[in-house]
């Protein structure tokens, strides 16, 4: 299982449009074979601040979602309006 948190950062004031941008992407991506979840949060008082939270079933799937062309897309659209992406990949510890 693959864990995925995107810190996603617009522009200053620029973050309606890339929210646009962002949105568009989630139903397709969840349509995809080995997406288990994929979520997008706005920070709570900064609307130029998202975060999508991801989990895919394995490597190869996560590596389809970044070469699916509605992913590409949104990249190529939406770069113009970033001012940073981080994106981590987590580790479950399993504790219960």
């Amino acid at each position: 299982m693959i864990t995925i948190l995107a810190q996603i950062q617009a522009k200053p004031g620029l973050g309606p449009a890339l929210e646009t941008h962002l949105r568009q992407v989630v139903t397709p991506s969840r349509a995809e074979a080995g997406c288990v979840f994929y979520t997008l949060h706005r920070f709570e008082g900064n609307p130029d601040a998202f975060v999508f939270y991801e989990k895919w079933a394995d490597k190869e799937a996560f590596d389809a979602h970044i070469a699916s062309p509605h992913y590409q897309t949104y990249r190529k659209e939406a770069e113009a309006l970033l001012a940073s992406r981080d994106v981590q990949f987590l580790e479950d510890l399993n504790v219960h």
